[in-house]
């Protein structure tokens, strides 16, 4: 994955980071604790996030936040604990959850009658609550959604990727017929693709869940999935149609204009903390993190170079080069660490993956110039500092284009069309994702899985951005007939 292997993997030694090209998975858990974006906690399967990994989640929140209200959206906010009747109610759900769920038996030494699960997702008690809500078509659309932490038990636990408690939000909607309910699942689902591409510089492929992929209890459910730097594929996002099968199960309905009492239709959809993981593992080099400029904690950081005699004018000079980078909109912070050479401080920001960084020495500003390298290269530039301020946004949107011209050179390289069984095996166990139709058959996925641990991603929509063309054959297989007019996306997953 380097271009000169024994002078990066010298300096990744020196960063402290195992390379990608050794071992990813080191690489990955490596770089999420160096990079102090989380750490483990005492409670087993969970993490703790850390300020900079925060501070990115918040910015997420922010940007999604905005957006959901946009389009009409209010935020609500539900109990953490969910009676078990209530997931019982809905069959499907339940079986798709019944391993995951945390149960709370007792309050202090008391036996409780019922036992409350700590929420998996929130479609049960929202559905219970509606149901006291609605009465009239009046009422609708219900635009509703919430941040907090989901609980799902998870034997094999990945800061971000898998933990028991992870963070999101979940969107909950309800309408009056199935067209709207519909145009409400495409929407969220191209927000996300929009947020994916245009803020954090990620290419995704926009489709429809196979039925064995579905979302427990939902009549549709559709994804965007990226390509990591390891060639697996990562869920980004979900937006499900549920028809109203939460509705019957919770009794939400309503009274029709011509005076019918009819079911809701509802809808869900997420994004969760798994998407920090999506950030780290598309972007990410041999020595840490590149942080996306439009999403990133820190956009710029300023390091003064100086001796002990004019350590505190450098520093006094970097604040005001920071104040005058604020000024045009950037996310600035100026290292201010005594008694840390350079070279470690150089080292820790690129680990850290902050998109650009500008030293500044006593000669630097006698001759009114900085020096600036981005995160995603190897040159250092020397720049007029009035320059190297007003340019700075096109230089974060450069390196913004960047990663997504690099991230969808390697999506489209290592995505493969195939035609036999024999050539799909071969594709997944060199770590590609493979194209190839499919009958829809769910033990044919089950086979498929188990023989080469890779599970259809999605069926692309029509106007997804990658992989929509439409075309007839047959399952690669089983040889039957393919049952969704185009190839479905195969590969090994997080």
């Amino acid at each position: 994955m380097t271009k000169d292997g024994g002078k990066q993997d010298r300096k990744a030694q020196q960063y402290g980071v195992t390379p990608q090209s050794v071992d990813f998975n080191d690489w990955y858990n490596e770089v999420v604790k160096k990079a102090d974006l989380a750490d483990n906690s005492p409670v087993a399967g969970a993490m703790v996030v850390r300020p900079y990994g925060s501070a990115l989640w918040e910015n997420i929140q922010r940007w999604l936040d905005d957006r959901f209200k946009a389009t009409g959206h209010e935020s609500l906010i539900f109990p953490t604990l969910i009676p078990m009747g209530f997931i019982t109610k809905e069959a499907d759900h339940v079986e798709g959850f019944a391993p995951e769920l945390f149960t709370v038996n007792k309050i202090g030494t008391e036996e409780l009658a019922e036992p409350y699960v700590m929420r998996p997702t929130s479609e049960t008690i929202i559905g219970h609550m509606w149901s006291g809500w609605l009465n009239s078509y009046r009422d609708l659309p219900f635009l509703h959604y919430q941040w907090g932490s989901v609980f799902r038990a998870e034997l094999r636990t990945k800061a971000f990727l898998r933990t028991s408690e992870f963070f999101w939000h979940e969107g909950h909607t309800a309408h009056a017929d199935e067209s709207e309910a519909r145009g409400e699942v495409r929407q969220m689902l191209d927000i996300y693709h929009e947020f994916c591409r245009d803020v954090l510089a990620l290419p995704v492929v926009r489709g429809e869940k196979t039925a064995s992929e579905r979302f427990a209890g939902a009549v549709a459910t559709y994804s965007i999935e990226g390509m990591m730097r390891d060639g697996k594929a990562l869920q980004s996002g979900t937006s499900h149609y549920l028809g109203q099968n939460f509705s019957k199960a919770f009794d939400v309905k309503f009274q029709t204009r011509e005076q019918r009492e009819e079911f809701a239709h509802t809808t869900s959809w997420a994004i969760s903390s798994r998407i920090i993981g999506a950030i780290i593992m598309t972007h990410g080099d041999d020595f840490g993190l590149i942080m996306p400029p439009r999403i990133a904690p820190i956009q710029v950081v300023v390091i003064p170079v100086g001796r002990k005699d004019n350590f505190d004018e450098m520093v006094a000079e970097g604040e005001k080069l920071a104040a005058e980078l604020r000024a045009q909109g950037v996310r600035v912070k100026v290292d201010k660490r005594d008694g840390v050479t350079n070279g470690f401080k150089y080292n820790d920001w690129e680990l850290k993956g902050v998109p650009v960084r500008i030293e500044l020495g006593p000669r630097d500003l006698e001759s009114g110039v900085v020096v600036v390298k981005n995160r995603n290269g190897d040159e250092k530039e020397t720049l007029p500092r009035a320059e190297a301020v007003t340019g700075m946004t096109a230089r974060l949107d450069g390196i913004h284009d960047w990663l997504l011209e690099r991230a969808t050179t390697f999506m489209l390289e290592n995505t493969v069309t195939v035609d036999t069984y024999e050539e799909f095996k071969a594709a997944i166990e060199a770590g590609k994702w493979v194209r190839a139709f499919h009958c829809g058959d769910p033990e044919s996925e089950r086979q498929i899985k188990e023989d080469t641990k890779a599970t259809a991603r999605n069926v692309p929509l029509d106007d997804a951005e990658f992989f929509n063309e439409a075309e007839e054959g047959v399952c690669v297989h089983t040889g039957r007939p393919a049952a969704y007019g185009k190839r479905v996306i195969f590969g090994r997953q997080y």
